[in-house]
C-alpha cells in the first residue's frame, strides 16, 4: 500500500510539474515508466493525472474563464488555437501512429533541439501585449506550432511558449497563452483515454483519486511559482536542464 502511494505521489509529481513547464510531460513519464516497472501505472491511472491538471488549470484561471462577458475573444481564440492539435492528435492516436514516436531517441533529440530553439526565442525583444494583440492569426500559427508537441521530448508548453515569444509576446503573456492552450489539450487527452477505457475492465480504487488530487496540487502550485519566477527571470533554466537530460538520455543509450 504504501509503496503504491509512493509511485502515485512520483507519477503526480511528474505529471503535475512537467506538463506546464517546457520540459515535456509525456516524455517523463515515458522515460520513468522505462526505467522504472510502476504496478500502479495503468491507462487510468495515466487519465487521472490529466484530470488533476485540467482542474487544477480550470481553478487557477477561474475568473478569466467564467467572466464570459468580458473574456469572450479570448475564450474563442483558445478554441480555435487548439483546434489543429487536436486534430491531429485525433488522428495520431486512431491510427495509433502516436505509438511510434513513443521512443526514447527521438524524445532525446527533440528534448535537445527544441531546447536549443526555445533559447533563441527567449532572446526576442517584446512588443505583443495578450490582450491587445492576441488575434486569429496569432493563435493559428501558436496552434500550428503546437503540433509538434505530439512529439514527445517537444513539450506542448514549451512549443507554446517558444511561438508565443517568436511573436514577440514577454515571457509572462507567453506562459499565460500556454497555460490556456493547456486547457483544451488537456481535456482531449483524458476524453480518448476514457475512450480507450471503455473497452477495458477498470478497476476504480483510491489510487484514482489520490492521483487526482496529488497531480491537482503539483500543477496548481507549478502554475502560481512558475509565473512569478519567469515574471523575474529567463528561461535559460529549463533550455539548460533540457540540454542536460538530452545528453544524459543520449550517453545512456549508446554508451
Amino acid at each position: 500500500m504504501l509503496t503504491d502511494f509512493i509511485e502515485i505521489l512520483i507519477l503526480s509529481a511528474i505529471q503535475g510539474i512537467s506538463e506546464f513547464l517546457p520540459i515535456s510531460s509525456s516524455a517523463h513519464l515515458i522515460l520513468v515508466s522505462n526505467f522504472y516497472n510502476f504496478k500502479t501505472s495503468s491507462l487510468l491511472i495515466d487519465i487521472s493525472l490529466h484530470l488533476g491538471s485540467l482542474f487544477a488549470i480550470l481553478f487557477y484561471f477561474k475568473k478569466d474563464l467564467l467572466d464570459f462577458s468580458q473574456n469572450k475573444k479570448l475564450l474563442k481564440l483558445i478554441i480555435i488555437g487548439s483546434l489543429p492539435v487536436i486534430i491531429f492528435g485525433y488522428i495520431l492516436h486512431s491510427s495509433e501512429l502516436i505509438y511510434l514516436l513513443r521512443n526514447v531517441k527521438i524524445i532525446a533529440f527533440a528534448t535537445l533541439f527544441f531546447g536549443v530553439i526555445l533559447f533563441f526565442s527567449d532572446q526576442r525583444k517584446t512588443d505583443q501585449n495578450i490582450n491587445k494583440n492576441l488575434n486569429v492569426k496569432i493563435i493559428i500559427i501558436i496552434g500550428l506550432f503546437q503540433i509538434l508537441a505530439l512529439i514527445p521530448g517537444v513539450s506542448r508548453a514549451g512549443i507554446a511558449i517558444t511561438a508565443a515569444r517568436f511573436l514577440k509576446f514577454n515571457r509572462v503573456d507567453s506562459s499565460k497563452i500556454s497555460f490556456l492552450l493547456s486547457i483544451p489539450a488537456l481535456a482531449g487527452a483524458s476524453f480518448l483515454g476514457l475512450k480507450d477505457a471503455l473497452n477495458q475492465s477498470l478497476n476504480f480504487n483510491f489510487l484514482i483519486f489520490i492521483s487526482i488530487i496529488l497531480s491537482f496540487i503539483f500543477s496548481y502550485l507549478t502554475v502560481k511559482y512558475f509565473l512569478i519566477f519567469i515574471n523575474k527571470f529567463s528561461l535559460n533554466l529549463f533550455v539548460i536542464y533540457r540540454i542536460l537530460l538530452a545528453i544524459t538520455i543520449l550517453f545512456i543509450i549508446y554508451y
